[in-house]
């Protein structure tokens, strides 16, 4: 447990189509969540007005842009984002060594607390898709050998789904910062049409007991009847398995 100790944790992916559709989302959730994800469709239709909408909740933003490109625009694209003030910024695992490397020295330097992430294994995919991709030994395999990667590169933040998030923690320890898409509230369970297009999905509680430190949550909030009360119960799950659960931490 790292920087989640002094919160639930719970982030909320703002997957909407345009500025206006996501200040009304953050409006109905409110301060209820501690922290906004930006993801691709947001931020090309909006641009840096999508990075400020944490502001009228004082909430951080998770800028989830997944970026995988040659070191040098990648270097840039991570001075851009901590002008902005983003809290959290992704880039792909699979963009390489020397890649990762940049991209963490550049925030370490920009020094506006922004963190870079890695991202693994995305939680559509399963062993047979990776496998379609010429990737051998399946996807904790897979997910290891880019944590492994963005470790030795200076990263120490990273996004998994929630079935891979165990060996993580026991393999990097402590100190890592573990993200996870694909949660679920217990309350619906991880089966049935609920999962939408991700595979690899678990229960918030679930996620918690394997050493999740931020979990992202966005239609089971997004589509509720009312998205607050939804968020509050995420919290009370999760605040119940960080004090009644045996959380993973190290091997």
């Amino acid at each position: 447990m790292n920087e989640a100790e002094s919160a639930s944790g719970l982030v909320f992916a703002l997957d909407v189509a345009d500025l206006g559709a996501a200040r009304e989302a953050v409006a109905r959730v409110g301060d209820a969540v501690d922290m906004l994800k930006v993801g691709l469709e947001l931020f090309v239709a909006a641009g840096p007005s999508a990075v400020r909408l944490g502001d009228t909740v004082r909430r951080p933003i998770f800028l989830d842009l997944k970026l995988h490109d040659i070191p040098e625009t990648v270097d840039r694209a991570v001075a851009r984002a901590c002008a902005l003030g983003a809290r959290f910024l992704t880039v792909h695992g699979g963009g390489g060594g020397a890649m990762l490397e940049r991209a963490a020295k550049r925030a370490a330097k920009e020094n506006t607390g922004l963190v870079i992430v890695a991202i693994t294994v995305l939680t559509s995919f399963d062993d047979s898709d990776l496998g379609i991709t010429g990737v051998s030994g399946g996807v904790e395999t897979q997910v290891l050998r880019l944590a492994r990667l963005a470790w030795t590169a200076g990263v120490r933040a990273f996004v998994s789904s929630p079935h891979e998030i165990g060996r993580m923690r026991r393999e990097l320890g402590p100190t890592a910062t573990l993200i996870t898409p694909g949660i679920r509230p217990s309350s619906t369970g991880t089966s049935g049409p609920g999962r939408d297009d991700q595979k690899r999905v678990a229960t918030a509680r679930q996620a918690v007991l394997d050493g999740a430190d931020w979990l992202v949550v966005g239609r089971p909030i997004r589509d509720a009847d009312d998205p607050r009360a939804a968020a509050f119960a995420l919290r009370a799950e999760i605040a119940g398995a960080r004090a009644n659960g045996t959380v993973e931490t190290s091997a």
